[in-house]
């Protein structure tokens, strides 16, 4: 693992459950806010269930990628409270 990966899954492992941050949010968070787009590439690697990488989504409020597909994506956000309209 990177530091960079580190920093990420560190930030993303606060997101309570029913809440979200974009991938913006989260490169901001870690001191580097050009880095949205490798943020989304560094969560996409990741392995560790206890890092919820669901709980990212993009700047414009869709839900972005995931790796066990965006269906599955949704369906987690929306067990945790996370209401569609508000993605």
């Amino acid at each position: 693992m990177t530091l960079f990966q580190e920093k990420v899954y560190q930030v993303v492992k606060k997101i309570p459950k029913g809440k979200v941050m974009t991938y913006q949010e989260v490169a901001v968070a870690i001191g580097s806010p050009g880095s949205c787009r490798a943020v989304g590439n560094a969560l996409n690697k990741n392995h560790n269930p206890d890092v919820p990488c669901h709980r990212v989504i993009r700047s414009d409020g869709q839900a972005g990628g995931y790796r066990d597909g965006v269906a599955k994506k949704m369906q987690l956000l929306m067990k945790e409270g996370v209401k569609k309209p508000h993605l």
